[in-house]
C-alpha cells in the first residue's frame, strides 16, 4: 500500500465538493488527516492531477448500493411458451394470443408451439397456418425473431417485443 507520494502540486476538492485550489500534495494529505478521511486521486491524467478529500470506504459502499439498485430495476428478458394444437379453435387461439400479448408487454419473448400427435403429423400446413395467424394478430406489438420451423413433434416460432 506504500504508493509513491507526489511532491508536485495537485488540484484539491473538499468533502462538500468545493474547489480548494492547487496546493502541495503534502498539504492536501495533512488536510485529509485532520478531517479524518482519505485523499483520493480522481483524475490522474489532468495537469495538475485532481484529488478529492473523501471517505473512500463510504464512497465504495454507496457506489456498490447504487449498482445493486440499478440491477434490481433492470428486467431480465425470459422466454415464455404458448402451446397450441392443430385442432385448436379460433376462440382458444385468441385467448392464447391475449396471454402472449401480456408477456410481450412485459418485454418477454414468446415461443409459440403447435404440437402434433399421431395422424396430425400429416397436416403440418395447418400448424403453419396457425402460426401465421398468431404472427398476424401480434404484428402491432411483436416482431418475428425466428420463423416457423418444424422441431420433432412440434412446429414453433419465436416472437420478440418491438423496441
Amino acid at each position: 500500500m506504500n504508493e509513491q507520494i507526489r511532491i508536485s502540486p495537485i488540484r484539491v476538492i473538499d468533502q462538500d465538493g468545493n474547489m480548494i485550489g492547487v496546493i502541495a500534495t503534502i498539504e492536501a494529505l495533512r488536510m485529509a488527516r485532520e478531517a479524518g478521511v482519505d485523499l483520493v486521486e480522481v483524475s490522474p491524467n489532468e495537469r495538475p492531477p485532481v484529488c478529492r478529500i473523501m471517505d473512500f470506504g463510504k464512497f465504495k459502499y454507496e457506489s456498490k448500493k447504487k449498482q445493486a439498485a440499478k440491477q434490481a430495476k433492470a428486467h431480465q428478458s425470459t422466454l415464455k411458451e404458448i402451446r397450441l394444437r392443430p385442432k385448436t379453435g379460433d376462440h382458444d387461439i385468441e385467448f392464447k394470443v391475449k396471454q402472449a400479448r401480456g408477456f410481450l408487454e412485459h418485454k418477454d419473448k414468446v415461443k409459440v408451439n403447435v404440437v402434433f400427435r399421431g395422424r396430425e403429423h400429416a397436416h403440418h400446413e395447418r400448424g403453419k397456418e396457425i402460426l401465421d395467424k398468431v404472427a398476424q394478430m401480434l404484428d402491432d406489438i411483436a416482431k418475428i425473431e425466428k420463423g416457423a420451423m418444424l422441431e420433432g413433434k412440434a412446429m414453433s416460432m419465436v416472437v420478440a417485443p418491438k423496441v
